[in-house]
């Protein structure tokens, strides 16, 4: 039913203009349309992310979005890095600088505005 149709991440905020900076600026996203409001259509890679005011924003305790980045995940941990980005730490795992590592796996875990969950991997 669902497997040839495309889905998009979706994240809820408490301030649009401050998501845009930090989706934008930060991150580089491109604004795919902002003619909704309160909610910002973003281009990642071929998909979408939707990022909307709600008052919820930053209540998810798991993951909200990843971010596949291959061989380039040290490169865009440093960028982020210089960029202000502060990285999380977890317990349990290797941890090389910012970067996690488990077996051939990288990983790196940071936070939006809000506390919403981001994550890239090497995958």
């Amino acid at each position: 039913m669902l497997k040839d149709k495309s889905s998009s991440a979706i994240v809820a905020v408490s301030d649009i203009a401050r998501a845009r900076s930090f989706y934008v600026d930060t991150l580089g996203l491109e604004v795919e349309d902002d003619s909704m409001g309160d909610v910002i259509v973003l281009r990642t890679g071929t998909t979408f992310l939707v990022v909307y005011r709600s008052d919820f924003a930053g209540t998810n305790k798991a993951n909200a979005v990843v971010w596949g980045v291959g061989d380039e995940i040290d490169t865009i941990t440093a960028t982020l890095k210089a960029g202000g980005v502060g990285f999380e730490h977890y317990e349990g795992m290797e941890l090389k600088g910012d970067i996690h590592v488990s077996g051939d796996m990288k990983m790196v875990w940071f936070k939006d505005p809000d506390g919403n969950i981001l994550h890239l991997n090497n995958m």
